[in-house]
């Protein structure tokens, strides 16, 4: 994955985009996740580290090598790691489809938020099988856009939700692919593959949630296309304006906000 393929960029806000969102959803998508003391931890494509240090502090006693094809992000993610005292974390720069380890090296991998970026997300994970020890398992974490749904209802608030669909597919990306995983898994050649599809439901009783996931991390998602979307002339300014001023109606007392996240669990 070239780095101008990540449709999101990497700004500093895209950054603390990612932070938030790791935060607010770290019980949601990584509260069964833990490494058994000693084992031998791929985490492929950390970013800016934001899952790298939730993976550390749940798995202290694991040996965790993290890759990304940035070194912009890797250094921010040793950064993050280095400040918060973190000693089982080694990054390297490395791209997905040209991993440079032995055959078998690792007892599990993790990849979150990636194949929705990659024009070949089955190849990668045939790449990644290669290092897997037999046995071993690979978690995926995927969102999917198409799951989303909100109240009050927008047709202008879907049409930007839609430009980010279109932008990232342009980019030979997928974020429809939450409800791939399974077949990509199975296409890969994984057994034991379970797919655990897990809602995020968002009302006016869950203020945490409205800031960090509806607010912080969603609609900060959609609103960081927004010049990528009007020079592609996908969207006038017009309806992006009253698209972006629904999506916030929907984080009020009196408004709903749902998205799905799909977490694959498999063994080589």
């Amino acid at each position: 994955m070239r780095e101008k393929s990540y449709v999101h960029g990497y700004s500093n806000r895209e950054s603390t985009r990612l932070f938030d969102q790791a935060e607010t959803l770290s019980e949601f998508l990584h509260r069964d996740i833990i490494y058994p003391s000693g084992s031998k931890v791929l985490e492929s494509g950390c970013g800016v580290g934001a899952q790298t240090l939730i993976l550390a502090q749940n798995s202290p006693e694991a040996l965790i090598t993290s890759i990304d094809i940035s070194q912009k992000s890797i250094d921010k993610a040793n950064a993050l790691i280095e400040e918060n005292g973190i000693t089982n974390v080694e990054f390297k720069m490395a791209d997905i489809h040209n991993l440079p380890f032995k055959k078998e090296s690792f007892d599990h991998i993790f990849i979150c938020f990636v194949l929705e970026h990659l024009e070949e997300p089955l190849e990668a994970l045939n790449c990644l099988k290669k290092v897997l020890k037999k046995g071993g398992s690979i978690t995926v974490i995927e969102g999917d856009h198409g799951s989303t749904y909100f109240y009050p209802e927008s047709m202008e608030a879907m049409q930007v939700i839609q430009c980010q669909i279109d932008i990232q597919a342009m980019l030979k990306g997928n974020s429809l692919i939450g409800r791939q995983i399974y077949p990509l898994l199975n296409c890969a050649g994984f057994k034991n593959i379970e797919v655990l599809p897990q809602m995020i439901y968002v009302d006016g009783s869950k203020p945490s949630l409205i800031e960090g996931f509806t607010k912080n991390t969603f609609i900060a998602m959609i609103e960081g296309i927004k010049e990528q979307a009007i020079s592609l002339k996908l969207i006038d300014e017009i309806t992006w304006k009253k698209g972006i001023n629904d999506l916030y109606k929907t984080a009020t007392s009196n408004g709903i906000f749902g998205y799905t996240f799909f977490k694959g669990v498999a063994i080589k």
